[in-house]
């Protein structure tokens, strides 16, 4: 209780922010007598010059990297160069010049991944049957080691025979028998692991990772793609046996929460958890010069999406005290974004996030908070409750009082026992926040917040940070790679005892159901129908993909479709493999894609794709019949589109160019289907590779988006504007703000239709390199002519008689104000129908003028305000309003909703034939 005790005393004065204290009359009312005395005006204006540049500094030292690592290794392993990778220099491990060595029993190998990630240090490893030593030459202090693993096969070494321990030193133990494979989830973001540790060197010490091979497991190795040795702070997350403050302490968790449970040098620690709450990804380029990645809490740990995000809003800093939490304890984007209760909720919940970790290991638990809401100030403004491990920790958590004022951040840790009585299982690490039981304590806003979690798993009594592999069936293994865990191997007889009497049940009922069958299908003077046969084998063969969302084909059945993939059916070719046309049912044309073996693409784009577009039914998007996931092969059918791709009428090759009002058409229906995507289907889906091979034409040349293999459920609920993920999709067509920030947002489609706008009109790729610097990028050069008032010089010359100046200014308008570099300012894809169906509007007006000339100068008139309203000359600020809302009182709206009502009847019908398979 001595904690509560020392909340209660008066508080002193808090330093406010000194722009604060020179605007605020009522807290300071001397400096507002010093403004209305007659000082000279200049002394007023030079005070507030002043105090200007102090807030500047302010805001510049709170962006501003705040601790400088006297140790910084980053090690490229496997690899005979340097590489510069986000304004960080990795080192090869097979360079002369490098500033550690490698200590071997054997020679190890250097290999290179297939099919690597973009991201460095994962292209390449060093590999060997026999262990290994990295020595580096550190100062004494804590710091931060980070091992980097992507496991894949490496020439002759296959992934599920990688089993081995890393050693520091000569006994502390950071992995053993660890075996990376098992670490792989089925997540296309998640195929790479990032172990990170805390550890203390000596002084006069070297620092030595040594990786041994399992003497358990024939042809066993031991692999590491990348090394990070970074200093770290004396006492970031060690104790301070100096600081005598009950604030900073680490405490433990139980029946007494005010024991206190220091962490002490001698040892170490494993990061689990590093998370950013209410807000996205914190990359380690934005850290504080630690180089630590802080994760997003949604929806990894956060149980379901109660908490609203809240953020400090734009311009503010948080304001560090060395005493309480110095600058470099965590990002400036930690402290100024949170979740809270909301308060106008009115439901009572908790909220909570759940970490899985090991048993039989004390945890440290550190949470971050900062108060940036103006209306809380004051100790007692918002108290709440917290618990760790369903323990009640704190029993009134009250920021303003730890931290001692607004905008100040503050640092808590705890220590929590989580043990199973000998268990080594996974258990769950829960942290609640819960508002004030009513009628228990007094506090001005029934609320919660926390801005930041971090969890360590502190080594045992043996020096031992080793847990747990995962279980084998959280595996997804790639496509034909079977995994065997040594338990499995050890009760194998008794499996395959199980399975052949289960197989020999099996096949006894299956007898019996297609002898009743064909006895039923005789009795009623024909055969069994071969569509109820194929319904039934859809269901039973197997298969763990989504059969009950579309049709399961047998690889038979895709063979006899194509003539067993004859090179006469091949109709296209792409990153994912060979495309053929094909024929089901007898006589229903479809497109079959088969991933070839080595595609960049693989098994979770292909399950992707069934999940995402088996679920999805539009006019406007290729519909998916089903697939094929028989051994190796791996297949998608769908529709099949008669006239090809949209670029193939553009450029490079022998088609004929297409007039400028199908083009819209085109467009037109394609900005329907990604619209709804974005704002029509269940949840918001970001399609992420647009562009005009994914723009597919029909014999009427309807458009359909087709190839979903990328695309990611976007951000859900108010307060979340985007999804953190790697940068995927095609060269050219790239969001300048998703590739910086790896933020994927709805906007990030609309970036990258205005290049397929461009394209478009331009009839040219978005790329080509062989042209000179001004001309080489399509975006690049059309904006270059825009400003110069000659856009019309970029027109594809085929168009030039055909699109008119008012056209031309509002199509090129609206595909610019998709390209802008800010998402926030590009439009929806709302607005870009409603921009392209007006451009309709004109040719169609344009039309009925040169047929009927006598009425040329009504339609002048009738589109005189329209073009008022779209044409806007200020290029950012453009906004485009569907037509069906702006026209609705002229002729021609009457037009477009007749042709909506068209649209709808036609997406019914889709509707209806697609829920009867048979009918495809």
């Amino acid at each position: 209780m001595q904690l509560l005790a020392n909340q209660k005393k008066p508080r002193t004065k808090k330093k406010k922010n000194l722009l604060f204290i020179f605007f605020n009359k009522h807290s300071y009312p001397n400096m507002v007598n010093f403004r209305k005395n007659k000082a000279p005006f200049e002394i007023n204006l030079s005070l507030l010059f002043f105090l200007l540049q102090l807030q500047l500094l302010f805001i510049l030292q709170a962006y501003s990297y705040n601790y400088n690592p006297a140790d910084n290794f980053a090690v490229n392993c496997g690899n005979s160069r340097n590489i510069s990778f986000q304004n960080r220099k990795w080192v090869g491990d097979d360079v002369d010049t490098k500033p550690f060595s490698i200590i071997e029993s054997q020679t190890s190998q250097s290999l290179n991944a297939p099919n690597p990630p973009t991201s460095v240090p994962f292209g390449s490893a060093r590999i060997s049957h026999s262990k290994f030593t990295y020595s580096f030459p550190v100062t004494n202090g804590p710091k931060f080691i980070r091992l980097h693993f992507y496991p894949t096969s490496y020439l002759n070494f296959e992934p599920n025979n990688s089993l081995f321990s890393v050693i520091v030193g000569s006994d502390l133990t950071l992995l053993k028998d660890f075996k990376p494979l098992l670490w792989v989830h089925n997540n296309p973001d998640d195929n790479k692991i990032t172990k990170e540790y805390c550890i203390n060197v000596e002084k006069g010490e070297s620092l030595n990772i040594t990786f041994i091979p399992s003497t358990n497991h024939s042809n066993a190795y031991a692999f590491i793609n990348g090394i990070e040795v970074v200093s770290m702070p004396t006492h970031l997350y060690y104790s301070d046996p100096n600081v005598d403050d009950p604030n900073l302490e680490v405490k433990l968790v139980g029946p007494d929460n005010y024991t206190p449970h220091p962490i002490q040098n001698s040892k170490a620690l494993e990061t689990l958890y590093r998370v950013n709450v209410g807000d996205p990804q914190v990359p380690p380029s934005n850290d504080t010069g630690m180089f630590r990645n802080w994760d997003n809490d949604y929806p990894l740990y956060l149980e379901k999406q109660y908490g609203q995000t809240v953020s400090s809003g734009y311009g503010i800093t948080p304001i560090y005290k060395d005493n309480v939490t110095p600058n470099y304890t965590a990002p400036s984007e930690v402290y100024l974004t949170a979740r809270s209760y909301g308060k106008g909720a009115t439901e009572n919940y908790n909220v909570t996030w759940n970490f899985e970790v090991d048993s039989e290991f004390t945890y440290m638990v550190r949470l971050h908070f900062c108060e940036f809401d103006k209306l809380i100030q004051s100790y007692g403004d918002r108290t709440f409750q917290i618990f760790i491990d369903d323990t009640l920790a704190e029993e009134k958590a009250d920021v303003i009082g730890w931290s001692g004022g607004y905008l100040v951040p503050v640092r808590k840790d705890y220590a929590v026992l989580m043990s199973k009585h000998g268990s080594t299982e996974k258990v769950n690490l829960s942290i609640k926040l819960q508002r004030l039981p009513e009628g228990e304590g007094n506090t001005k806003y029934v609320d919660v917040i926390l801005n930041g979690i971090e969890v360590f798993k502190i080594s045992d009594e043996n020096n031992n940070l080793a847990g747990t592999n995962p279980e084998p069936t959280t595996l997804s293994p790639p496509p034909g790679q079977v995994v065997q865990t040594e338990s499995s191997k050890k009760s194998k007889k008794t499996i395959v005892v199980i399975i052949a009497a289960v197989a020999i049940s099996s096949l006894v009922i299956v007898f019996v159901v297609i002898g009743f069958l064909v006895l039923r299908g005789r009795k009623r003077g024909g055969d069994v129908d071969e569509n109820e046969n194929s319904s039934w084998k859809r269901k039973n063969e197997g298969s763990s993909l989504p059969s009950h969302l579309c049709r399961y084909f047998t690889i038979a059945e895709i063979r006899a479709s194509t003539n067993n993939f004859d090179d006469v059916f091949l109709i296209g070719v792409g990153g994912f493999g060979n495309v053929y046309k094909g024929y089901i049912d007898g006589s229903t044309p479809v497109a079959i894609k088969r991933l070839k073996q080595g595609s960049q693409q693989g098994f979770n784009e292909f399950m992707n794709e069934i999940e995402m577009l088996s679920q999805l039914r539009h006019l406007h998007l290729v519909s998916l019949i089903g697939y094929c996931n028989d051994g190796a092969e791996m297949i998608l059918v769908y529709d099949f589109m008669q006239r090809g791709t949209l670029r193939e009428y553009l450029y490079d090759s022998d088609n004929d160019p297409l007039p400028w009002k199908q083009r819209l058409e085109i467009l037109l229906g394609a900005a329907r289907g990604l619209h709804y995507l974005h704002a029509g289907a269940k949840h918001n889906i970001i399609h992420r590779d647009v562009k005009t091979t994914n723009i597919l034409l029909d014999e009427k040349w309807v458009a359909k988006v087709s190839d979903f293999g990328l695309s990611k459920v976007g951000p859900t609920g108010m307060s979340n504007t985007h999804v953190s993920t790697i940068v995927k999709g095609s060269l050219g067509y790239f969001d300048p703000e998703y590739c910086k920030r790896q933020r994927l947002t709805l906007k990030s489609d609309v970036y990258s239709f205005g290049v397929v706008l461009l394209e478009v009109l331009c009839a040219r790729p978005p790329l080509i390199r062989r042209l000179e610097k001004q001309k080489a990028s399509l975006v690049d050069w059309v904006r270059r002519c825009y400003d110069k008032g000659e856009i019309d010089q970029t027109v594809d010359p085929f168009l030039k008689d055909s699109i008119t100046d008012e056209c031309l200014k509002c199509y090129s308008q609206m595909a610019l104000s998709c390209l802008l570099d800010d998402g926030n300012q590009r439009p929806s894809m709302s607005d870009v129908v409603g921009a392209l169906e007006f451009a309709m509007q004109l040719v169609e007006t344009d039309q009925e003028d040169n047929e009927f000339s006598g009425t040329q100068e009504v339609g002048k008139s009738e589109q005189g305000p329209l073009l008022t309203k779209f044409l806007s000359d200020e290029g950012s600020d453009v906004r485009f309003t569907s037509s069906d809302e702006s026209v609705s009182k002229s002729s021609n709206a009457t037009a477009v909703s007749a042709s909506t009502e068209e649209q709808a009847l036609v997406s019914a019908t889709v509707f209806s034939e697609i829920a009867n398979p048979r009918a495809r």
